[in-house]
């Protein structure tokens, strides 16, 4: 079956969630936040997001692991929602405070897939890491 543009853009998140093998509390409350606030989640019935996470990991332990769940993922997305889906996975990365090595591989993996050029990866990137950027 394949999936909602919904369905794609929280797999999308929950895979970076756990990409460096440990989903924080943190990632956890920024997938909720995300898809409580932005309009791109408007009409997605929030009671779903267990569901969905769910079956992103099956999907993610099954046979066809991590390529599995970007190829779904990335077929259910018009195009022109390729580089929200790329903002929402940094965001969800970024939000611990600590990029590890993994996490930057799956981006990179995410944005060859979504065939985003550099210089729009970048710039979602240093405006990820302003956000989260502390004064101390």
């Amino acid at each position: 079956m394949a999936l909602s543009t919904h369905d794609a853009l929280i797999y999308l998140m929950v895979v970076s969630a756990w990409s460096d093998a440990a989903m924080t509390e943190a990632e956890l409350q920024r997938i909720e936040d995300q898809i409580l606030r932005l309009p791109v989640f408007a009409g997605f019935d929030t009671e779903r997001l267990e569901q969905v996470a769910n079956a992103c990991a099956d999907l993610m332990n099954g046979p066809e692991g991590l390529d599995g769940v970007l190829d779904a993922a990335v077929a259910a997305l018009p195009a022109r929602l390729h580089d929200t889906a790329y903002a929402l996975a940094v965001e969800i990365a970024a939000s611990d405070l600590l990029l590890e090595q993994e996490e930057l591989r799956y981006l990179e993996m995410m944005r060859d897939r979504l065939a985003i050029d550099r210089l729009t990866t970048a710039a979602i990137e240093v405006a990820a890491r302003a956000r989260y950027r502390r004064a101390n």
